[in-house]
């Protein structure tokens, strides 16, 4: 009997001693070998936190390695979230709102500018003076970024839409070349390559009105929210430190984003005088200003009819993981 207890006994031990070094394998478990980030030029605070190694410096602690990806405009940043080749991506309020309503499984955690990034521009010559005048007229846009939504937009404030325009889709910079070649009439821009145009070639913003643009925000894949809650912090502290870097050091900041972007001084300067970096906090505001341009959205036939967007924008949102208004 005594064996028998000392058996029991024995097992029982080395059941939990098994449970336990299980437990201490999945602690270790809870940090990724890497983070995949995106930077892109119409972000210019991404620009600096891959120049300064903010983000290399925190995660270096506990030996996270950083992936750096380059993003052309909002719609391939969703892509790269949706296939997983990007944990971390910038893009528009109101593309992050698209590919949430399209099924991409992602959160918006943080704001990293409220810019006034997009217009409508025509080359110099131009006769069109005002939305009305592009009826009929071939526009050049990137679907499903700010640029599309700001036409949309634009559009449904004179009584029209999509339908009255031939729509030329092609990605920010055959855009901008297909507007100086003069093969579309207009082009629904995107800084810095729309002040790049307005500079070098004399460009006209026919149409501008910066409550129609919304926020720039990163944006992570959820899956990887719910598995490392604290690299997301992580993330979004190291953007809160090359934010308030670019904010105290304004000349360093446009020669970043001059040399990354192959900008002159004139264009780099018009891109960050269109660039509000003072307000990092995500929450009610973001929800609003996308909630409206998702009404458009819906109206146009980008998100469906049956898409509820309060709710698409209430379970986008998520303030959690970064910094609180104080």
């Amino acid at each position: 009997m005594t064996r028998k207890l000392f058996l029991t006994a024995l097992m029982a031990s080395i059941a939990l001693l098994s449970i336990a070094m299980t437990s201490g394998c999945a602690k270790k478990d809870t940090k990724p070998e890497i983070v995949k980030i995106d930077f892109a030029y119409y972000n210019p605070v991404s620009l600096v936190l891959k120049e300064k190694k903010f983000l290399e410096e925190d995660l270096a602690k506990d030996n996270i390695k950083v992936e750096w990806i380059h993003s052309l405009g909002s719609n391939k940043s969703l892509e790269l979230l949706n296939s997983k080749s990007a944990d971390f991506g910038s893009t528009a309020g109101a593309a992050a709102l698209i590919g949430k309503a399209n099924g991409n499984p992602i959160k918006s955690v943080y704001v990293y500018s409220k810019p006034e990034w997009t217009a409508l521009v025509v080359r110099s010559d131009s006769p069109i003076a005002k939305i009305e005048d592009l009826k009929g007229k071939k526009v050049a846009v990137t679907r499903g970024t700010d640029p599309h939504v700001f036409l949309l937009r634009a559009l449904d404030s004179v009584g029209l839409s999509e339908k009255d325009i031939e729509l030329v889709p092609l990605q920010h910079p055959d855009g901008r070349n297909a507007l100086e070649k003069g093969d579309v009439d207009a082009w629904a821009g995107l800084d810095p390559l729309m002040a790049s145009t307005e500079v070098d070639k004399g460009s006209k913003l026919f149409f501008r009105n910066a409550d129609l643009n919304t926020y720039g925000v990163l944006n992570v894949r959820e899956e990887f929210a719910k598995k490392y809650p604290a690299q997301v912090k992580q993330v979004i502290a190291a953007y809160e430190k090359a934010r308030t870097w670019a904010l105290q050091n304004p000349a360093e900041f446009k020669k970043i984003l001059a040399r990354d972007a192959k900008l002159n001084d004139a264009v780099a300067t018009r891109v960050i005088q269109r660039t509000d970096l003072s307000g990092p906090v995500i929450g009610d505001k973001q929800k609003a200003t996308i909630a409206a341009a998702g009404d458009v959205l819906k109206k146009s036939g980008v998100i469906k009819k049956d898409v509820d967007v309060p709710a698409i924008v209430n379970a986008l949102i998520d303030p959690q993981y970064g910094i609180t208004a104080k």
